[in-house]
């Protein structure tokens, strides 16, 4: 057996306790605890990723729109929801904003 596996996770518990925690269903989720209990390597999601995804899903625009919202290259986008790059600092605190309150993308749209 693997040394990171966690064979007596209960999958199904924690899936619901994360996603009750999140607010939201997290589709992927039980695949990852799958994952986790096996000690199988998968794929490796940092928090700024989810923030990035969180942020565009929760203001209902598709990658292209929000990165015009957002005066960025949708390239540099999809790089941040794909974790092959980090956003820097502040536009790490622009996506926090916008997770907690999407609609300040129609300001954005304006500026």
């Amino acid at each position: 057996m693997n040394k990171y596996a966690f064979p007596y996770l209960d999958i199904e518990a924690v899936a619901k306790a994360i996603e009750a925690d999140m607010g939201e269903p997290l589709p992927d989720i039980r695949q990852a605890l799958t994952e986790a209990k096996t000690g199988t390597v998968g794929r490796v999601t940092t928090p700024e990723q989810t923030l990035v995804r969180q942020a565009r899903i929760k203001a209902g625009l598709t990658q292209q729109a929000f990165a015009d919202r957002i005066a960025t290259p949708v390239a540099t986008l999809r790089d941040w929801e794909q974790g092959r790059f980090a956003p820097p600092g502040g536009v790490i605190c622009l996506f926090r904003l916008i997770a907690k309150h999407p609609e300040l993308t129609l300001e954005l749209a304006g500026a």
